[in-house]
């Protein structure tokens, strides 16, 4: 088993590490989008950029990856938890580190989402909604971002998830954490852009 999680593991950071942003922004626009904005490459930094019609391709990719990660996980282990677990945390490295382009990559919120949502579907989906609320009342997309993360492995052991994706889910919130640092700085000196907002 544990060289299936290996392969699992390493096809899913493989996957993860395909940037739709970059390859959306080259390809439609002629644009490198590290290069502008926020420099991220993620589907909020490509809706600034490029507009909400490709960020909408590039969010719903990004998903994806998460969710074809865990489903080959799934597929060659069985189905083992612990598999699909790592294999999430993976398609997540492989965004923010990719290594066709550099390990230059996002924040990997939109594959945070698809993983966790296929991990364990119902505490995503509470925690899902009330960063959507968030969202909505104050249009940061980082604050969302931090309360999904934070709150659904909360919502995991609240309802008796297993161990392995728990301890997965923390781990991935810690890395969400630090992949926003300059996100939280804004945030506490009041200078964060708002969804929508014309400034990068």
């Amino acid at each position: 088993m544990f060289f299936l999680i290996l392969i699992s593991s390493i096809v899913a950071y493989l996957l993860g590490s395909v940037s739709s942003s970059y390859l959306l922004g080259r390809t439609l626009a002629g644009v490198d989008i590290r290069n502008h904005g926020s420099g991220n490459a993620g589907a909020t930094n490509t809706l600034r950029i490029l507009g909400w019609r490709i960020a909408v391709f590039v969010l719903f990719i990004d998903i994806l990856k998460g969710v074809f990660a865990i489903a080959f996980a799934h597929l060659i282990t069985g189905g083992n938890e612990v598999a699909l677990a790592f294999a999430g945390f993976f398609a997540i490295v492989g965004h923010n580190w990719p290594v066709y382009f550099g390990f230059r990559g996002g924040k990997g919120v939109a594959t945070t989402i698809g993983v966790l949502l296929t991990l364990y579907a119902a505490p995503a989906l509470y925690a899902g909604l009330i960063a959507i609320a968030l969202l909505l009342l104050f249009r940061y997309v980082s604050v969302a971002s931090l309360t999904f993360v934070a709150l659904t492995p909360i919502f995991q052991w609240i309802m008796h998830g297993n161990a392995a994706v728990i301890l997965i889910s923390f781990a991935i919130a810690i890395m969400t954490f630090i992949r926003h640092r300059t996100n939280i700085a804004r945030l506490r000196s009041g200078q964060e852009h708002r969804l929508f907002s014309r400034t990068s």
